[in-house]
C-alpha cells in the first residue's frame, strides 16, 4: 500500500504524565500501538474509534471527520482513512495483519461534539450514528461511549489494557480544536488519493 492509504501518525513521544510512550493523532489518521504504548487524540464533532482484540491486547485507534465517501466508493480518488468507512477497515485490517482475532475485537467511542453551532452537532451526531451502525454491522461490541454534547474531548487510549481516559476541554477559551477540524475540513476537497485497499 502507498504511504496515502495508511496514515498512521508519526507522532510519537513519551508522556511524563501517563508514563508511557504514546502516539497522538490528527484528524485523518490512525494507529496500532506497540504493546504497552498509548494513543491520544483531541476531538469536536469527529469521531475516535478504539478497537482491540480484548485477549491479546493488540488494538489501536482512528480519528475520522466525515462518515464516509460522499461518492460512495470503496475505492478511487476518494479513498482515504479521513473517511469513516475507510478509517475502520485500516484500522481493523492492522490489528488482524498483527494477530488479531476478529471475534475477539471490543470497541469504545468518542467524540461527536458540538462545538461551533448547529452544523457541527448534525455533523457530530451523524458521525457518532455512523460509528455505532458500522460496529453493529461488523458485530464488534461495543462497550464504551462518550458522544455528543457541546464540549470537545481529549482521549487516551491503552489498548493492552483497554483503559480509556476522557478529558472535557472547554470549548470557548481554547479554538484549537475547532480550527484544526475546519482546516482540515477545508483540505479534503483539494486531495486526490488513489490506490488499492485490503477488504475483507
Amino acid at each position: 500500500m502507498t504511504s496515502e492509504l495508511q496514515p498512521i501518525s508519526r507522532n510519537h513521544y513519551f508522556d511524563p504524565h501517563k508514563e508511557s510512550w504514546t502516539t497522538k493523532l490528527l484528524p485523518g489518521e490512525y494507529c496500532v500501538c506497540p504493546q504497552g504504548e498509548m494513543v491520544v487524540t483531541t476531538l469536536g464533532s469527529c469521531i475516535a474509534a478504539c478497537i482491540r482484540d480484548r485477549k491479546l491486547g493488540i488494538g489501536g485507534m482512528n480519528h475520522f471527520m466525515l462518515p464516509q465517501s460522499d461518492h460512495g466508493e470503496w475505492a478511487g480518488v476518494a479513498l482515504s482513512a479521513r473517511y469513516g468507512n475507510y478509517a475502520m477497515e485500516h484500522l481493523i485490517n492492522e490489528i488482524l495483519k498483527k494477530g488479531g482475532s476478529r471475534q475477539n475485537l471490543e470497541a469504545s467511542i468518542f467524540g461527536g461534539g458540538s462545538v461551533s453551532g448547529e452544523t457541527q452537532l448534525q455533523v457530530g451526531k451523524n458521525n457518532a450514528q455512523f460509528a455505532e451502525e458500522y460496529l453493529n454491522m461488523e458485530s464488534i461490541r461495543l462497550i464504551e461511549k462518550d458522544v455528543g454534547q457541546d464540549y470537545a474531548r481529549k482521549v487516551y487510549y491503552q489498548p493492552k489494557s483497554g483503559e480509556t481516559f476522557v478529558k472535557k476541554l472547554p470549548v470557548l477559551p481554547n479554538e484549537t480544536v475547532k480550527d484544526r477540524e475546519k482546516d482540515y475540513a477545508k483540505s479534503l476537497d483539494d486531495t486526490a488519493i488513489s490506490g488499492n485497499v485490503e477488504l475483507f
